[in-house]
């Protein structure tokens, strides 16, 4: 995820305006906010979620071989 510094917004803020946050997600899908001058939270567009929430099979199974060939040698020894 690519964080635009225009999406910025610190703990308080976000506390005391929420609604300004809200039309910075609405405008930009995304908001960072900062606690302690870090990244700690993402607020998102739900549709934006939604269309992210759910692996399809390719990732999946691409995951799944990813982790299967990285560590076949401690699955064969759990198969024994």
């Amino acid at each position: 995820m690519n964080i635009n510094v225009e999406n910025l917004v610190s703990i308080s803020e976000a506390n005391q305006n929420f609604s300004r946050v809200a039309r910075l997600v609405d405008e930009k899908g995304t908001a960072i906010i900062l606690k302690n001058n870090a990244p700690r939270y993402v607020l998102l567009d739900y549709s934006l979620f939604s269309q992210n929430a759910v692996a399809d099979d390719a990732d999946v199974d691409a995951a799944a071989t990813h982790i299967l060939t990285k560590h076949i040698r401690a699955f064969e020894e759990l198969a024994k």
